[in-house]
């Protein structure tokens, strides 16, 4: 076994200090970082390409990095002693393990859709921990994709790939802008349904969402802009019973999509 790394002025171990912090940095070289089994299992589940797989042998006691070998194919491995690699972990409680891996290109084109899709509609997401929220619940739902629309967080972010705990590559997720993909749902007969704070709004679960279905939801502070207003085929909003006029982004997409899902599994039965 080679020496491990060891330093953390290391040219490899700076990079990947470089890849966590920095998005523009994640743009240029087009590679991103995954920490811990789980979430790099997930992905060479998902068919994720991963470059290069980072070891500390003290930290991972379990010797998971010998099951993901298993799964990999051609992937460098580099041994990283524990000072170094606490350089570059990014979570408490480290198993040890970070991956380097390349981003899946998708575009609207690309994707695949069921016969009767659910597609979910982020508009300007800010924070990383939510849009992972959000990709756990595009995961146990089972929905065909999410589309990031005029995205103000890297889908890519550390944060992001933690927080959704790998899920962000067990679903088809595409960024585009909302004029592309208003253009695209239209074209393709989906219902578009905006998550909005209108007196106009529907009550979430008297809409009919068993039919080909986009859910289109805003950030907490503004909600969705004009286009998607102006544009949509109905607005829904989630009645709320004490004084906060919103809820956490993340847990208006998890009610909206598993009334969705309901709705859905009675017709079937």
């Amino acid at each position: 076994m080679p020496e491990p790394i060891n330093s953390s002025s290391n040219p490899r171990i700076r990079n990947i200090i470089k890849l966590g912090t920095n998005s523009r940095e994640r743009r240029l070289q087009n590679i991103f970082i995954i920490e811990g089994y789980r979430e790099i299992n997930r992905a060479l589940i998902s068919g994720i390409e991963i470059k290069e797989l980072y070891v500390c042998h003290e930290l991972d006691k379990q010797g998971r990095s010998e099951e993901l070998l298993i799964l990999s194919n051609g992937i460098t491995v580099f041994n990283v002693g524990v000072a170094a690699f606490t350089r570059i972990a990014y979570r408490e409680g480290s198993d040890g393990l970070i991956a380097l891996a390349v981003p899946r290109k998708l575009g609207l084109d690309n994707l695949k859709l069921s016969l009767n899709p659910l597609i979910l509609v982020l508009e300007s997401i800010e924070k990383p921990g939510n849009l992972g929220a959000i990709m756990r619940t595009a995961d146990a739902a089972g929905i065909d994709a999410v589309i990031i629309c005029d995205p103000l967080t890297d889908i890519y972010n550390p944060n992001t790939i933690r927080s959704g705990v790998g899920c962000i590559f067990t679903r088809q997720i595409v960024s585009s802008t909302s004029k592309e993909a208003l253009a695209w749902l239209k074209m393709k007969n989906i219902s578009i349904y905006a998550a909005a704070l209108s007196e106009s709004a529907i009550i979430y679960h008297q809409m009919n969402f068993c039919r080909p279905t986009a859910i289109v939801m805003g950030t907490e502070a503004t909600g969705l802009s004009h286009e998607w207003l102006d544009n949509s085929d109905g607005q829904i909003i989630i009645p709320m019973k004490g004084i906060a006029d919103s809820m956490n982004v993340s847990t208006s997409a998890a009610v909206l999509v598993f009334e969705a899902m309901r709705q859905r599994e009675q017709v079937n039965y």
